[in-house]
């Protein structure tokens, strides 16, 4: 039998254990596995932290018993073996990403953990929901922003936050883009606390990336342990490129149009996904040399001659979409794009402008938008934030800087920001500098006991942190979001930063109908 599920309902002060003891306890695991022991595993993690495969009262002792049983089954040299054959899998498609400013070379092979994080199908529904309400909801304040400005009179966000910008557009002012879609892909960073309780940790609305990952985890997990992946009865992931490119057919403005995914090249950090997404899409991959623009119409060349644009999939950023409008000497962008755009002769997605939305500093408002715009409650709460930029909060802020996590309102890929509980006093004392400084470029927030699950380490088994990122796809006439996402795992013990770009590595996300036996 699987352990008891333990009380999760306790205060939790700490973030992991030492590294010492992790490494200790891995070794344990590591004989156990070693020699095929009927030991179960997952008995031996315990651990302050709610482990997803065990504490969640909604997936069953059977669904948790068959990856159990599978993992018994094998050495903790074959397990390895797998892992390697997941990355010869990511090396032979060309599935890297770019890590910016290493001398040793561009690219790297993301890790991957085969053992899979479960979701049952009800709490899925949960997360679900509150991805739609949310992404519906944002949507509704950009065409707000852009147009009566109601929620800033209302002084339910602060106007001066969002009319100063970087990421405002002026020229976005009055436009009306179709069924008030801004943001027709969209990524929601969700993580669990101590007592299981989804939270809504962050908004993607400009490029949200990672998708590929999502659906090649799939396939690697159906390759390596495909009759585990059948008795599990997985719900599919597999017709995202199929709906994605549906949802941007709907929001042409013509019928059966040609759409194009533009890429700023090759040494992007998401560069795979481009392609990937354009191959399974079956449109062209493109970048701004390929496209011009004619009496205020796209084209893009092709060995037949021009072919006009409908759609535009853009993962550049705004700053760099026409130069004859924001930054004067990008070569990434088209001459003209923006006059074609706002004459709706060509549809951009996500729209320029969509970012003012997604910024951590807009973040803590995101509830009450809902509350404005749909007269409902939210189904995912935020994630306690402190806006650096209100004096009230910077206070608070500096006086705790020890117990909080502080990230730059505009920063990705966990870069500039401090975890407060593992950071040194001259650390804290040179962050304090730089946050006096700027306090409008920062916010705060507590640091969430993150939920853990159990993840292949070089000693064996142990618990890593985690979070996920569905995928929302938003149309004039529906939105949609497949069963599953993108689960990013800590791979380095006591670590809480997920990015690819620091270390962290992908799992695949089983959502699959189970219910507590």
């Amino acid at each position: 039998m699987l352990k008891e599920k333990k009380d999760t309902t306790s205060d939790l002060s700490g973030f992991a254990a030492s590294d010492a003891d992790a490494l200790t306890f891995e070794k344990s695991l590591h004989i156990e596995i070693t020699h095929n022991s009927t030991a179960y595993l997952f008995d031996q993690l315990k651990s302050e932290f709610f482990n997803e495969m065990l504490d969640d009262q909604t997936i069953s002792n059977e669904t948790a018993q068959k990856i159990e049983a599978w993992l018994c089954e094998h050495s903790l040299d074959e397990l390895k073996t797998l892992n390697n054959k997941a990355k010869e899998h990511f090396l032979y498609q060309g599935i890297t990403f770019a890590v910016y400013g290493e001398s040793e070379g561009t690219d790297r092979i993301i890790p991957f953990d085969l053992i899979p994080r479960i979701i049952a199908k009800q709490q899925w529904q949960k997360i679900e929901q509150g991805c739609v309400q949310r992404v519906r909801a944002l949507n509704f304040f950009l065409d707000d922003i852009y147009h009566h400005q109601a929620i800033l009179k209302a002084g339910l966000v602060p106007d001066l936050q969002v009319l100063s910008h970087e990421a405002y557009l002026p020229l976005m002012h009055k436009h009306a883009v179709k069924g008030k879609i801004y943001s027709q892909i969209s990524g929601i960073d969700i993580v669990r606390d101590q007592h299981g309780e989804f939270f809504v940790l962050e908004d993607n609305l400009r490029t949200p990336s990672g998708v590929s990952y999502m659906l090649e985890s799939r396939k690697i997990s159906e390759k390596l342990m495909p009759e585990l992946c059948k008795a599990s009865q997985l719900h599919g992931v597999e017709h995202y490129p199929k709906l994605l490119k549906e949802i941007l057919q709907e929001n042409a403005h013509v019928d059966q149009p040609f759409i194009v995914v533009l890429t700023p090249g090759r040494y992007n950090s998401a560069f795979y996904e481009h392609c990937f997404l354009a191959r399974e899409m079956d449109v062209p991959l493109v970048t701004g040399q390929d496209l011009f623009v004619e009496n205020c119409k796209v084209y893009v060349k092709t060995v037949w001659g021009k072919q006009r644009v409908d759609v535009i999939y853009k993962r550049v950023d705004d700053i760099f979409l026409d130069p004859l409008c924001f930054k004067p000497d990008s070569s990434l962008g088209v001459p003209g794009l923006m006059s074609a755009y706002l004459q709706h002769n060509v549809v951009i997605a996500n729209a320029p402008g969509t970012g003012v939305a997604d910024d951590k500093s807009i973040y803590p408002y995101v509830g009450k938008m809902i509350e404005f715009y749909l007269g409902e409650s939210p189904i995912l709460n935020n994630v306690p934030t402190y806006p650096c930029r209100e004096a009230e909060s910077l206070d608070y802020v500096i006086a705790h800087l020890d117990q909080l996590v502080v990230k730059e309102a505009q920063g990705s890929g966990g870069y500039g920001m401090l975890i407060g509980p593992q950071a040194s006093m001259q650390e804290i004392d040179a962050f304090k500098l730089k946050l006096m400084a700027n306090p409008h470029h920062y916010i705060a927030q507590p640091t969430l006991a993150l939920s853990v699950a159990p993840t292949l380490s070089e000693c064996g088994i142990a618990e890593r942190h985690i979070d996920l990122r569905p995928f929302i796809l938003s149309s004039p006439f529906r939105t949609e979001i497949v069963p599953g996402g993108l689960t990013r795992v800590a791979m380095q013990p006591n670590s809480l930063v997920v990015n690819s770009s620091q270390g962290g590595g992908i799992k695949d996300t089983w959502v699959v109908d189970t219910l507590h036996s």
